[in-house]
């Protein structure tokens, strides 16, 4: 991407509700002393420490398109190395132990190419472990190319439209054991209970939407989230305790 459209600060507001994912899924991976473990887009690194404390004789690194992100994961106190790459065009110098993607493939096209130019990588019995949102047909979604694809925005964002760019966890499965690997996989629908006067909104403002406000001006971006926040209060209404906001995942965990 040529700007860095990943807010650090947007993102970390639900911090907590990201990191189950990345626990529940490294809890599966089943490495006893690696050497080398590498976390695929690695965001603002607070995760990628826990691989450290979980691993802490293993040489681990971190990477991210983000510079913003990279950045705010220098800043943290750990012999981890972070750098800036693309997870696509991203190649190790050595054979892997581990390597770790959480929420990062649903933004590669080519990212079964990827996965199978990891599990190369992989050192004899290594691990592949990776977590991609399976909710491209929830309706928040379903709102955002509704409201991309209306009158008002059809001009700037009407040519906008992901689909659904993950597959199910059967595909997978194939696709990693036809390689010869041992896969395993799984989903979880989680259901976050956010808090706020628009949550759902503020929620997406740091993952789904980003790649969409990056394609408008300031003035842009406010008008569209305006236009966005009724139709998300009205799929996701507020209950006396918070905002229930279901959210499938996808997980996989193969060794070589």
């Amino acid at each position: 991407m040529s700007r860095d459209i990943w807010d650090p600060v947007t993102y970390a507001v639900y911090a907590d509700e990201r990191s189950r994912p990345f626990i529940e899924l490294i809890s599966r991976v089943g490495a006893v002393a690696p050497d080398y473990v590498v976390d695929a887009g690695c965001g603002s690194g607070e995760l990628t420490v826990e691989l450290g404390n979980r691993w802490p004789e293993a040489t681990i690194e971190g990477f991210d398109s983000s510079p913003a992100m990279i950045t705010k994961a220098r800043k943290l106190e750990t012999p981890i190395r972070f750098a800036v790459a693309d997870v696509a065009m991203w190649r190790p110098d050595r054979p892997m132990d581990v390597i770790i993607s959480n929420a990062v493939l649903q933004w590669v096209p080519e990212h079964r190419d990827v996965l199978e130019h990891w599990m190369e990588n992989l050192a004899p019995g290594g691990w592949l472990a990776f977590q991609v949102p399976g909710n491209f047909d929830a309706p928040s979604h379903v709102a955002i190319r509704e409201l991309c694809s209306s009158r008002a925005w059809s001009d700037k964002l009407g040519g906008f439209t992901r689909g659904n760019p993950v597959g199910e966890p059967l595909e997978y499965v194939d696709m990693l054991n036809d390689g010869g690997s041992q896969a395993d996989a799984w989903e979880t629908t989680y259901v976050h209970i956010l808090h706020g006067e628009n949550p759902v909104l503020d929620w997406v403002s740091g993952t789904a939407l980003r790649p969409i406000l990056d394609r408008l001006d300031p003035d842009e971006q406010r008008r569209f989230k305006q236009d966005l926040a009724g139709p998300l209060a009205e799929a996701y209404p507020a209950r006396s305790y918070g905002t229930p906001f279901p959210f499938r995942r996808i997980f996989v965990v193969a060794q070589r």
